[in-house]
């Protein structure tokens, strides 16, 4: 169940780690009959965080002898590992319940190299409302110093700063909460004020609720019969309809907040809702957080829970074997839904790394692909096949239903008619780190982290292409994989044909009459990609308001921000030494930069040429950023996120954002010290 790396040869220090204790789901094994002082005390010291890392969630970075007096939790992760998303609520009780004595610390060490860029991190920090301080370990060097070998993994430093455990896996609370009682216990029997209880200071710069009216929205599934967009709000925490005509919303199932409570459309709630299946009147929901599978009933206005207790199981249920009751089982991250031609609705169990099947006249649920074991076996049955954190399907008829295989970077085809598993995209070998942005035949194309598939009327096969910020597509016919939209790299965002649009992590994709509608989750927006015009449009909701849930503040996309959102600058030829960025910005009459959110200007850039914030505050609509030039030639990137509004309507804001790329030649016989940048916005609608 975990994702395994080995880094290196590791020290006789870092195998000799003290206490590796047997954390069972019963709790810590047989401490009652040790001595506390055996268990809770330690001769290790741990290393100090090394410098130049980018933490978030703190002004400044932490260390090791700062943090002496608390409890110190490591959790290593990486945010596309479905294990590691599964301790995240449970280091929630912890913090909760032990808000005094313990400092949970999360050390990012990335799988794939997307999730090691520290802004796409920063977003995963808000998505996942992580509370705590995270350090973006994108070169292993904690995991290395920690001798961490799997996602994820914990290690525990005792307020001494003495480090006593490494155990990998999922660990549930109830270990936990047995563990740091006694250790807190212990230490305050001691009577001597070992446990320091002052509160430490953090700066949840991404825990926090940006105003979109969107927010990490993760699938959707678009009903061309009649008329709908379902569109799964996931950080929001409920389930959207829009026309897909005018693109009025029409209804908005939850209440917007965490949760798991059935009952009517304003009451419901959820805890990140992704996958969606439509069977007449009934819209089953995959709620992930929550482990189980709901159904709304749009003629009634009413959810209910099909299947699962809404604990998160931790055992693997056998091939075939239908659980005795649905509603009584322990599920793990249901995460796609899609029915088939014989109305059997399939489920991607993510967090067993199988497919499942719920058979609504019966409510039998059974699994149906896959043996549990998390690998990228093809050319199987589909009982021996092994997945890899299957997120996203598509069931093309005849018994065919594709999944994108998520961890193994793949897009598979499970055959129920020939009994078969085989891959169609991505790797065809058999391990979860053979990645990559290549188009070309099956055998030599790679994917990254793909959530999504889905077919067209004409037999192509799209797919959301999750880490490479691309839409890539498989023709009828074909073998081949190739980019269709995405500019790839960082992801970006822009409308307009192949050559410009850009994504941001897209989760989810459904096609309708002509229309593929995509989930574009870090741009907390729905794009619409008409396949023959080749035209990339956002989603712009006729009446955003519906949607507000903070009265105060939503933030719906701006006036030109679907073209023209890339703007390549001649080269600019510069003198070494001190110089300024200016930022000119033309607002339309009666509009003003929204003081009740930050909008920036960051930065990507060669320090070796250009030395600059890596973001400012724009407060004003003329800005200049004070800058140093060393001499060299380079590119750099500037990205502008300008959240505006109209002159007393500072609650309803727009949003605007253009990269600007700049190529630069410093040298100390030019005279120019200054790069000037320009923008232009026009009143939205316009």
């Amino acid at each position: 169940m975990l994702l395994l790396i080995i880094l290196g040869a590791m020290t006789m220090q870092r195998l000799t780690v003290l206490l590796l204790l047997l954390m069972l789901a019963g709790g810590v094994v047989a401490q009652s009959q040790r001595d506390p002082k055996d268990i809770f005390e330690g001769e290790l010291v741990p290393p100090e965080f090394p410098v130049g890392l980018d933490w978030i969630n703190v002004d400044n970075p932490l260390t090791m002898q700062g943090l002496l007096g608390k409890i110190v939790i490591f959790d290593f992760w990486t945010y596309g590992c479905i294990n590691c998303l599964h301790v995240i609520p449970v280091l929630e009780q912890v913090e909760k319940k032990f808000a005094d004595e313990v400092v949970v610390i999360g050390v990012h060490s990335a799988k794939f190299e997307n999730e090691g860029q520290t802004e796409n991190l920063r977003q995963i920090v808000q998505r996942y409302g992580i509370h705590h301080p995270v350090i973006n370990d994108k070169d292993f060097q904690v995991w290395g110093d920690y001798g961490a070998r799997a996602w994820p993994t914990i290690a525990i430093v005792n307020p001494r700063g003495n480090w006593l455990i490494r155990q990998s896996g999922e660990i549930p609370f109830e270990t936990f909460d047995a563990y740091l009682s006694g250790m807190i216990s212990y230490f305050d029997s001691l009577d001597e004020d070992i446990i320091d209880r002052t509160p430490l200071e953090l700066a949840l710069e991404g825990a926090g609720d940006p105003g979109t009216a969107l927010l990490y929205p993760g699938k959707v599934l678009a009903d061309e019969g009649g008329n709908r967009l379902f569109i799964a709000d996931s950080s929001h925490n409920r389930i959207v309809i829009a026309d897909l005509g005018s693109r009025e919303v029409l209804d908005i199932i939850g209440a917007s907040r965490r949760g798991l409570n059935d009952g009517d459309f304003d009451s419901a709630t959820f805890d990140k809702p992704q996958g969606m299946a439509l069977e007449g009147d009934l819209l089953y929901i995959a709620d992930v957080n929550n482990h189980v599978i709901r159904v709304a009933d749009l003629a009634a206005r009413t959810v209910s829970t099909i299947a699962g207790n809404g604990i998160m199981g931790r055992q693997r249920i056998p091939f075939g074997v239908p659980v005795p009751d649905p509603l009584g089982v322990s599920l793990r991250s249901p995460w796609d839904l899609e029915f088939d031609d014989e109305g059997r609705l399939h489920v991607a169990m993510a967090g067993t790394h199988q497919l499942y099947i719920y058979e609504p006249d019966s409510s039998q649920l059974y699994p149906s692909v896959g043996n549990g074991r998390e690998a990228n076996l093809n050319d199987v049955s589909l009982a021996a096949s092994e997945l890899a954190q299957p997120s996203g399907l598509y069931y093309a008829g005849e018994g065919k239903l594709y999944f994108a295989d998520s961890e193994s970077s793949t897009i598979r085809l499970a055959d129920f008619a020939a009994d078969l598993v085989t891959v169609v995209s991505g790797t065809t070998e058999n391990h979860l780190f053979r990645y990559g942005d290549v188009d070309g035949e099956l055998g030599v194309n790679l994917l990254q982290h793909a959530l999504d598939v889905q077919g067209t009327s004409n037999g192509d096969l799209y797919i959301a292409d999750t880490y490479n910020s691309r839409i890539k597509v498989i023709r009828a016919g074909e073998t081949a994989t190739h980019t269709a939209f995405g500019l790839g790299g960082l992801g970006g965002y822009a409308d307009g044909d192949a050559s410009v649009a850009a994504f941001d992590e897209p989760g989810g994709l459904s096609y309708a009459d002509g229309i593929l509608y995509v989930a574009d989750t870090n741009n907390h927006a729905v794009r619409a990609i008409d396949l023959e015009a080749g035209i990339v449009d956002t989603l712009e909701f006729s009446n955003p308001e519906a949607l507000v849930i903070d009265p105060e503040a939503v933030t719906i996309l701006g006036g030109n921000t679907a073209e023209g959102n890339t703007v390549q600058l001649d080269t600019q030829n510069v003198a070494t030494g001190e110089g300024t960025i200016s930022l000119s910005l033309s607002l339309p009459e009666d509009f003003k930069i929204n003081p009740l959110i930050d909008s920036t200007l960051s930065f990507a850039s060669n320090p070796q040429v250009l030395s600059v914030a890596s973001s400012v505050t724009i407060l004003e609509e003329q800005v200049s950023i004070p800058v140093t030039f060393a001499a060299g030639e380079d590119e750099f990137n500037a990205e502008l996120t300008l959240y505006y509004c109209r002159e007393g309507a500072e609650g309803l804001c727009y949003i605007e954002t253009v990269v600007y790329l700049v190529p630069v030649v410093a040298a100390e016989d030019h005279r120019i010290t200054e790069i000037a940048l320009e923008r232009r916005v026009f009143a939205p609608g316009v």
